[in-house]
C-alpha cells in the first residue's frame, strides 16, 4: 500500500459520516478530489520542484483524524490572549481543525464582515460559498487533493464591498491530542472591492512528545482595490510536520502582503500559487527560516503575471545550521502581453555548519520585452571580516554572530506592515537565535 492508499481506503470507507459532519458544498468537490489522487501518483523526492521533500514519506504514518468530530477537552478563548502591544486582534481559533472563538472576538467588528466557521458558512451562504470555494486552488496539486477529500471545516472570511477592519484578525491554529493526528484545515478569505483587512496566522503544537500533520489548503481572492496583509507564524515542534498550499488570485489595483515566518518546526513544505487577474496590482511575497538540528524547511512560490502593469516583489532569507536543510524554488512567470511589468525575486541564506545544506532555484520565464524583472540567489557563510570587526569592539564571538544573524533577517522584519508585529518579531528572531527553546506559552504573541 502507498502512503495516499491509507487516506482514499479511510474515504470510501467512511464516507458517510466524513459528508455528515461537514456541509453539502464542501462535500461537492470531493469526488474530483478522489479522482485526482487516484489518477496522479505522489511525487517522489527528487522530482521536479520537490528536491527535498519526501511526500510519500511523510504521509506514511498512520495518523488518527478525528472524522467523528469528537470535542477535544480544551478551551482556548480562556487562556489565550495576545501579547503583541498595540495588536488588540480579533481573536479566533482552530483546534485541530474545530472553530472557536474568543468572548471579545466580534467586539467593534463592521457589519460587512462574515467571520467563522468554514462548514457553518457553507450553510448560511451557499451560493458566494460555491463561487469561490476551491476555485483557486488546484486540484491537482496532492496537497490541495488530499485537504480537499478530507476537510471537514475551517475558517471562513468575507470582507463586504467598502469594508474595513481596523482590528487585525488574528487565528491561532493549535494542534492538540492524545495520540498521533492529521488536521485537516481549510481557509477561505474573500476581500471583496475596496475592502481592507490584516491577518495573523500563528501556528502551535502543544505536545511536543507526540507527531502531528498539519494539512492546509489556503485560497485568497483580493478584489478590485483591495488591501490584504496576511502574515503566517510557525511555532510548532521538531515532531510536527506541516503541508500548506496558499492560493492566491488577485483583481485590478489590489494590494497583497503575504508574509512567512518559520520559527521553531520539524519538517515543513510552504506553497505559494499567485495569480494577477488584473492589472495594476501589487503583491509583496516574504518569508524567513530559521532552521537548525534536524528541522527541514521547504519552500515553491509561482507568481504568474498573466496581465501588464502589475508589481511582484519577492524575499525569502534563510539561516541553516547543524544538520538542517533549507530549500527554496521559486518561479516568476511573464506571460506574453503581460507589459510592464515588474518583478523582483530573490533568496539569500546563510549555511552555519558543514552539516547543513541548502538549496535555492530561483527562475524567470518571460515572454515580453516590455519589463523590468530580475533574480537571484547567494548562499554563503557570516562574514568572517565583519566577525573580526565586531570582535575588535569589545563583542565575544557568540554574541557577533548573534547580532549578525539579526541584522541578517532585519529586511524581512521591516516588510512588516502590522503595527506591533514588526516589534514582537525582532524579539522573537533575537530569543530563537539566541537558543531559547520555543513553546507557545513562550511565544508572546499569543501567551498563555
Amino acid at each position: 500500500m502507498n502512503a495516499i492508499d491509507q487516506y482514499i481506503k479511510l474515504y470510501e470507507e467512511h464516507r458517510d459520516l466524513i459528508d455528515r459532519n461537514s456541509a453539502g458544498p464542501i462535500n461537492f468537490l470531493r469526488p474530483t478530489a478522489l479522482s485526482s489522487l487516484k489518477r496522479n501518483p505522489l511525487p517522489p523526492m527528487g522530482s521536479e520542484n520537490y528536491e527535498t521533500t519526501d511526500l510519500p514519506a511523510l504521509l506514511a504514518p498512520d495518523y488518527g483524524l478525528n472524522i467523528a468530530r469528537v470535542p477535544i477537552d480544551v478551551n482556548p478563548a480562556a487562556s489565550f490572549r495576545c501579547g503583541v502591544p498595540s495588536l488588540s486582534p480579533s481573536l479566533f481559533f482552530l483546534v485541530n481543525d474545530s472553530w472557536a472563538e474568543s468572548d471579545s472576538a466580534r467586539e467593534g467588528m463592521p457589519e460587512g464582515v462574515e467571520i467563522g466557521s468554514l462548514r457553518d458558512w457553507a450553510v448560511k451562504d451557499p451560493e458566494t460559498f460555491k463561487r469561490h470555494y476551491g476555485q483557486i486552488a488546484d486540484i491537482e496539486n496532492p496537497i490541495v487533493a488530499l485537504d480537499s477529500l478530507l476537510v471537514q471545516d475551517g475558517m471562513y472570511l468575507r470582507v463586504r464591498k467598502g469594508t474595513r477592519l481596523e482590528r487585525p484578525i488574528q487565528l491561532v491554529n493549535i494542534l492538540q491530542n492524545g495520540q498521533p493526528l492529521m488536521a485537516v484545515r481549510r481557509l477561505l478569505i474573500i476581500m471583496e472591492e475596496d475592502t481592507e483587512a490584516r491577518m495573523l496566522v500563528c501556528d502551535h503544537t502543544q505536545n511536543p512528545d507526540l507527531s502531528f500533520l498539519s494539512l492546509n489548503t489556503i485560497e485568497i481572492y483580493a478584489g478590485r482595490n483591495s488591501r490584504f496583509d496576511l502574515y503566517d507564524l510557525e511555532e510548532s515542534t521538531e515532531k510536527t510536520v506541516r503541508l500548506s498550499a496558499l492560493y492566491l488570485q488577485q483583481e485590478e489595483g489590489s494590494n497583497v502582503l503575504v508574509d512567512g515566518v518559520t520559527l521553531f518546526n520539524g519538517t515543513t513544505r510552504n506553497e505559494y500559487h499567485c495569480y494577477f487577474a488584473g492589472e495594476n496590482a501589487e503583491l509583496h511575497l516574504l518569508g524567513m527560516g530559521i532552521e537548525d538540528r534536524q528541522r527541514r524547511l521547504d519552500t515553491y512560490s509561482y507568481v504568474n503575471h498573466a496581465v501588464g502593469h502589475c508589481d511582484t516583489q519577492e524575499l525569502f532569507k534563510y539561516v541553516v545550521d547543524d544538520e538542517a536543510t533549507g530549500n527554496f524554488t521559486g518561479r516568476i512567470f511573464v506571460a506574453e502581453g503581460a507589459v510592464k511589468t515588474n518583478a523582483e525575486q530573490a533568496n539569500r541564506n546563510i549555511v552555519g555548519s558543514p552539516s547543513a545544506r541548502m538549496y535555492s532555484k530561483p527562475q524567470l520565464e518571460i515572454y515580453n520585452d516590455d519589463v523590468k524583472c530580475s533574480h537571484g540567489t547567494a548562499i554563503g557563510q557570516l562574514d568572517e571580516m565583519q566577525l573580526f570587526y565586531m570582535r575588535t569592539r569589545g563583542l565575544d564571538e557568540a554574541t557577533a554572530k548573534l547580532l549578525l544573524k539579526q541584522a541578517f533577517m532585519s529586511d524581512v522584519i521591516a516588510g512588516v506592515r502590522l503595527k506591533g508585529l514588526q516589534e514582537r518579531l525582532h524579539l522573537l528572531v533575537e530569543k530563537r537565535f539566541a537558543g531559547e527553546s520555543g513553546s507557545c506559552a513562550d511565544c508572546g504573541i499569543c501567551p498563555q
